[in-house]
């Protein structure tokens, strides 16, 4: 079984090296970064397949790092933060992240969360779906390639939104509410998920979408949720 690392950003050396310890005895390998600075240089000189990221950190925040990160990587990205508001949350979301834990939080919360992103990177494209490509009027989920493509063009798209894409579009004709689709792509119970999953749906309509206002792909059923129309 390969091992899998994990890099924690934190300006806390005791929240570093606590999370540590937890991802450690499950079996990952750890980096460790005190800044958005030192976040990236070690993402560009090491294979990382997850990102524990902190907001409030010196020389460059958490918030300004998933910029930078998602210019280039689409490993997933989950933010710690003090900021518990719903705004904080959405914000974090929006930027890039693929998910947002309260501080303080409990150690088991984190490693059940690191596990359900690392198991949705590592198999991106396992929805027990018995095609290799999904295609609705040009736009294409390539499970070989692990890949969307719009009229033949690449599409970078983050693990949340590669899995909400490929929910829609295997799925195409059939309208999923926001807890259908919060439940089968976070793997968890619907709580308060509706502005995390309208975050997520815009943002796969401002990367799919020639027209974000009036989408070509990712339809709203008012009232019921989001669907792919045939």
């Amino acid at each position: 079984m390969s091992i899998h690392t994990v890099l924690v950003s934190d300006d806390d050396k005791e929240i570093r090296d606590g999370i540590e310890i937890y991802l450690k005895n499950d079996g990952y390998r750890v980096l460790k970064a005190a800044n958005g600075v030192e976040t990236l240089e070690l993402l560009n000189n090491n294979e990382v397949h997850l990102i524990l990221l902190d907001i409030m950190m010196p020389q460059m925040d958490g918030i300004a790092a998933t910029f930078k990160i998602r210019e280039k990587y689409n490993i997933p990205i989950i933010i710690l933060s003090a900021k518990a508001e719903d705004s904080d949350k959405i914000h974090g979301l929006s930027v890039g992240a693929d998910d947002y834990i309260t501080k303080p939080f409990h150690p088991m919360e984190l490693m059940a969360r690191v596990k359900s992103q690392m198991r949705r990177y590592i198999q991106l494209g396992t929805y027990n779906n018995k095609q290799k490509k999904d295609e609705v009027d040009g736009l294409v989920l390539d499970q070989e390639a692990k890949e969307v493509r719009v009229d033949g063009k690449s599409i970078k798209l983050t693990p949340i939104e590669y899995k909400i894409t490929e929910l829609l579009l295997q799925n195409a004709g059939r309208v999923f509410s926001i807890s259908d689709i919060y439940e089968r792509v976070w793997e968890e119970p619907a709580y308060n998920a509706e502005n995390i999953v309208a975050v997520h749906i815009r943002k796969i309509r401002e990367k799919i979408e020639d027209n974000p206002k009036t989408p070509r792909y990712v339809k709203v059923v008012w009232g019921i949720g989001y669907k792919i129309e045939k």
